[in-house]
C-alpha cells in the first residue's frame, strides 16, 4: 500500500514524485507510480518507488490519488478505478480542461476531487501550480497545496478560472520561451554568436523575473527605471509595440484559454 498513488508517470507525474521525496514530505517507498508498461519505470523502481501496471490495484489504500494523464485517457482510467477509490481519498486531477463535476460523474458525487494545473518547470522544482476544487474542505486543499509547494509556487483559484490558468501558466511556459528565443535571435542579428546570445537572453529574462519576485514591484515600475528620455530602451519598446508585441501576446493567451476549455470533450 502507498500513501500517494500517481496514475500516469509521464513528465508531470515523475517530477511531482521526485519533488515530494526531495522535499522530505514522502519517502520513495510511500509513493506508487503506475504505467501501462512497467519496463518504463525500472529506473524509478531502482530508486525505491513502488510501481504497478494495474491502476485498479494501485489506488487501494492510498490517501491521495493523482491523475496525471492526458484528457483523452481519462475516461478509460476513471472507469478502471471507480470501484476501488473510496470517499476518504483525495483525488487530485492534473488533467487539462476537465472539471471536478466531470470526474465525479464517473467516480460518484461522494468523492473528493481537487484540480491542479502545474507547468513543465515542475521538472526543476519551479512550477507555477494553480489549484481549484468544487466542495473540498480547507484541510484537503491545504494537503494538495503542500504537495505542489514541494515543486514550486501555488495559487488557489476558483474552478471556473482553471482553463485560464492552463493558458497563462502551462501554455505560458512556451510563450516566454519563444520570447527568449526571439531575443537571442535579435542578439545574433546585432553581432553575437548564437550560444552567447542565448545565454545573455536567458539570464536577462531570469533577472527580470527575479526582480519582480523579490521586489514585488510592478513591471512598469522596473521598465521606467531603464527607459530614459530619447533613449534606446524606449525606442526598442515602442518599435515592438508598433508591431503588436503586447497585443499578440494577449491574443495568444486568450486563444489558448479557449482551446484548453474544449480538450476533454473533443
Amino acid at each position: 500500500m502507498s500513501k500517494i498513488t500517481i496514475i500516469g508517470s509521464g513528465n508531470i507525474g515523475l517530477s511531482l514524485a521526485k519533488g515530494l521525496v526531495k522535499s522530505g514530505q514522502y519517502t520513495a517507498a510511500e509513493i506508487m507510480l503506475t504505467r501501462r508498461y512497467l519496463a518504463n519505470l525500472q529506473e524509478e523502481a531502482a530508486l525505491g518507488f513502488q510501481v504497478h501496471d494495474n491502476n485498479t490495484q494501485a489506488v487501494i489504500g492510498a490517501e491521495i490519488v493523482v491523475l496525471a494523464i492526458l484528457p483523452q485517457q481519462l475516461r478509460k482510467v476513471l472507469e478502471e478505478v471507480k470501484d476501488t477509490v473510496h470517499a476518504g481519498q483525495i483525488i487530485v486531477s492534473v488533467v487539462s480542461g476537465v472539471s471536478c463535476a466531470d470526474i465525479k460523474q464517473v467516480l460518484g458525487d461522494d468523492k473528493l476531487v481537487v484540480r491542479a494545473m502545474p507547468n513543465t518547470a515542475i521538472a526543476i522544482g519551479q512550477s507555477m501550480t494553480c489549484i481549484a476544487t468544487d466542495y473540498a474542505a480547507d484541510t484537503e486543499i491545504k494537503k494538495v497545496e503542500q504537495l505542489f509547494e514541494a515543486v514550486g509556487a501555488v495559487v488557489v483559484i476558483q474552478e471556473d478560472l482553471m482553463t485560464s490558468a492552463t493558458a497563462l501558466c502551462a501554455c505560458g511556459i512556451a510563450f516566454f520561451l519563444r520570447a527568449i528565443r526571439a531575443a537571442s535571435q535579435g542578439g545574433v542579428e546585432i553581432g553575437f554568436h548564437a550560444h552567447d546570445a542565448l545565454k545573455m537572453a536567458v539570464q536577462t529574462a531570469k533577472g527580470a523575473a527575479d526582480l519582480l519576485l523579490q521586489t514585488q514591484n510592478h513591471p512598469e515600475g522596473e521598465i521606467d527605471k531603464v527607459t530614459s528620455p530619447k533613449g534606446c530602451t524606449i525606442a526598442g519598446l515602442n518599435e515592438m509595440e508598433h508591431h503588436g508585441f503586447s497585443s499578440a501576446f494577449i491574443k495568444g493567451i486568450k486563444l489558448s484559454a479557449e482551446k484548453a476549455g474544449g480538450l476533454y470533450n473533443e
